[in-house]
């Protein structure tokens, strides 16, 4: 039983944790058609879920976070692990769309807390030369849901309703937990600190400009991905067979955007963006007009997927350097960002796709997200800037 103890297993139990996390989140985003033909309400009113989700999580993230910022974090993350089995049991039996919100609420205010938990405990248990690949690693359990908890949430849907999909999730997290029993350290308590020292944190400038990065890097993708199934099937007319196909690429290339993005992070990643986004905003414009060649409209959807997470370890490790070298007392904190900003994006990014979609159809869904590119350009232009000045 010794043997689980080992670093190996305690970044399995985190990456797991991610893993239903994100399971959790995005397979409202394959399973959108099944719950709204099956509750009779619209696409729309479903995909609102994932806007609510999104805001829900990053409004309750960083209150949560602060108030567990000086607690046990073993007995923070199983006692939230609980609350979220609870809250995906009430989807799993959710018979109506209030009770369905209901739970999604649930959720979304534990999962932000829970990300930040698994990051911090990355911060004290990893050494630091392996501290960005095992925060990539983190974020890879949420690219790894996309490539199996989307899909084989959407087929478990389609062949025996969407019920089961979160049937899953909850028996998946109840071995999450069962695991955090055993191999988690018990021990990892951060220094003790006020609300006001905690709360230091965002007085920094560096940190103000560069929390805006990762939302506005999710609001540029979001209205493409909430709505990717209903694009795959309505306007490009792939079977259900092929959506599902296309899913699990598309969680691939999400797989690969977070090992690109460990790499970037240990290279000053931040740096590199820019042109990044340059290629996304082109890819972004030049969807709408791929429709009639189903073939290139799939090669960019992958594309997309590959940019989507490569922020998140390069911006995680700026947020993380920030703190220890002058607000150490705000490392959960300063975990919580990345997860609390990506979800203002996920929320910004699918409130304008719907938005879109009733006023020009699905379309021009995916083109809505380049201002947003654009602002994200900004951004890290700024930081660089930043850099330089303080060296």
């Amino acid at each position: 039983m010794s043997k689980l103890h080992n670093l190996r297993w305690q970044v399995f139990v985190l990456v797991l944790t991610s893993f239903a996390l994100g399971f959790s989140e995005f397979v409202i985003v394959g399973i959108l058609n099944d719950i709204a033909r099956q509750l009779h309400t619209s696409v729309v009113s479903v995909g609102s879920l994932v806007t609510w989700f999104a805001l829900i999580y990053a409004l309750s993230t960083p209150i949560i976070a602060t108030a567990l910022g000086h607690f046990n974090l073993y007995k923070s993350i199983t006692s939230l692990m609980l609350v979220f089995i609870v809250g995906n049991l009430l989807s799993a039996v959710a018979n109506s769309f209030g009770l369905l919100a209901i739970s999604r609420v649930i959720t979304a205010l534990v999962s932000g807390v829970l990300v930040s938990i698994a990051m911090t405990f990355a911060n004290y248990i990893a050494p630091m030369d392996k501290r960005p690949r095992l925060v990539a690693g983190i974020y890879s359990g949420f690219s790894i849901a996309s490539v199996l908890g989307v899909p084989v949430g959407t087929w478990v849907s389609v062949q025996f309703g969407w019920h089961q999909t979160f049937w899953l999730i909850v028996i998946l997290s109840i071995v999450t937990l069962i695991l955090m029993f055993i191999c988690l350290p018990r021990d990892i308590v951060p220094p003790k600190s006020n609300l006001k020292a905690q709360l230091s944190l965002l007085t920094d400038k560096k940190i103000l400009v560069g929390m805006w990065l990762p939302m506005l890097n999710l609001a540029a993708i979001y209205p493409l991905y909430t709505y990717l199934r209903p694009i795959l099937s309505s306007q490009l007319h792939f079977s259900a067979g092929g959506v599902t196909l296309i899913l699990f690429l598309y969680g691939i290339t999400s797989i690969v955007s977070n090992q690109i993005s460990g790499v970037l992070a240990e290279h000053n990643g931040l740096r590199l963006m820019a042109p990044i986004y340059v290629g996304l905003i082109i890819m972004l414009l030049i969807f709408p007009l791929s429709f009639n060649w189903r073939l290139i409209s799939v090669l960019l959807i992958l594309m997309i997927g590959i940019v989507m997470y490569v922020v998140s370890s390069p911006i995680a490790i700026f947020y993380l350097d920030i703190a220890e070298q002058k607000y150490p007392q705000s490392i959960l904190l300063a975990s919580s960002i990345n997860s609390i900003f990506s979800n203002f994006g996920i929320a910004l990014g699918s409130a304008t796709g719907s938005g879109v979609f009733q006023d020009k159809g699905l379309s021009a869904v995916a083109s809505s997200g380049v201002l947003y590119a654009i602002l994200a350009i900004a951004v890290v232009l700024i930081i660089v800037k930043l850099e330089r000045i303080q060296k």
